[in-house]
């Protein structure tokens, strides 16, 4: 029998990746700006950054195969930096959404996009950590996206907006900054993210409930878990002075155990709560503090970007 190289072996699983993700991602051109976007849609839609939209209302899209398009911007949301977008002839066909909640630490992931120019560059790395939180601000509103993914997967100016893909070459991401040397973020691709789309295709905006916290995983004790069936909770590490949630008499370090009466553990639990059915409606939300479970009833108000 002949050994196999891991590298080979590894060489040949990002290759395959790259060459199954590559055709569905477009090289974008708006006024002086630049950035990249994904096929999300056989109909023409496109998923980027709103970041990488700003305010212009339309642009022109290019792909690996000589397929040129101008597009129409259909819906920008600054706070979870996510934008739609409609071209206007046709495009290659849509890319294979994944779910990156089902991602975990160490995982491969290879980022496709236009980097500095260069269309159709191709990076690999891991997952370096997932549930990160990275501040956008919009106006004088300032939200933090929560359950971002941490990669080690080269990104520079022009990836943003491009995909972050599995080893099964489905995207589970849309790289969105650069935080550091080998430190990319990329906006979860997940349930939260197709309701995101769905209001921006539907409204062309996103209307959201505001608590004015912010939060990260954190095991639960082993009696408390036992009790509640659950792990994790999600540690509040901000309360913004003011806010629904401080009117509510949430503090930092308590942790969350569930909202709504459904269990959480980790921010998407909050999150995907905080749509636009939710605002001045009571939330009642459960915290472990000092050790005992306290209930809170917040009523959240809307967040305005602006």
């Amino acid at each position: 029998m002949v050994a196999v190289d891991p590298l080979d072996a590894y060489s040949r699983t990002v290759s395959s990746v790259a060459a199954a993700v590559t055709p569905h991602v477009a090289s974008l051109r708006i006024g002086p700006g630049a950035g990249s976007a994904v096929v999300f849609a056989d109909d023409g839609l496109l998923l980027t950054n709103a970041h990488v939209v700003g305010s212009a209302q339309a642009g022109a899209a290019a792909f690996t195969d000589g397929t040129e398009s101008r597009f129409d911007v259909v819906g920008v949301d600054p706070l979870s930096d996510l934008a739609v977008l409609r071209a206007r002839g046709s495009t290659p066909a849509a890319a294979v959404l994944g779910d990156a909640d089902e991602l975990v630490v160490g995982q491969l992931v290879v980022a496709v996009g236009n980097p500095l120019g260069l269309a159709g560059s191709v990076t690999a790395g891991v997952v370096s950590g997932l549930g990160r939180s990275l501040p956008v601000r919009s106006g004088r509103a300032v939200r933090v996206i929560e359950d971002v993914i941490q990669t080690d997967a080269a990104l520079n100016p022009g990836n943003s907006g491009g995909a972050l893909a599995d080893a099964s070459a489905r995207v589970v991401g849309i790289n969105t900054a650069v935080a550091g040397v080998g430190l990319g973020m990329a906006v979860p691709v997940n349930a939260t993210t197709r309701r995101i789309i769905g209001a921006l295709l539907a409204d062309g905006r996103v209307r959201r409930g505001y608590l004015g916290l912010v939060g990260t995983p954190a095991p639960l004790p082993a009696p408390v878990a036992q009790r509640t069936g659950q792990t994790s909770g999600l540690r509040l590490v901000e309360v913004i002075s003011g806010s629904p949630a401080d009117r509510a008499g949430l503090r930092a370090g308590d942790i969350v155990l569930s909202a709504g009466r459904k269990p959480v553990t980790d921010a998407q639990g909050i999150q995907r709560q905080l749509f636009s059915e939710a605002i001045g409606i009571r939330l009642p939300i459960t915290v472990l503090r000092n050790g005992a479970m306290v209930d809170v009833i917040t009523v959240p108000t809307e967040l305005v970007a602006s």
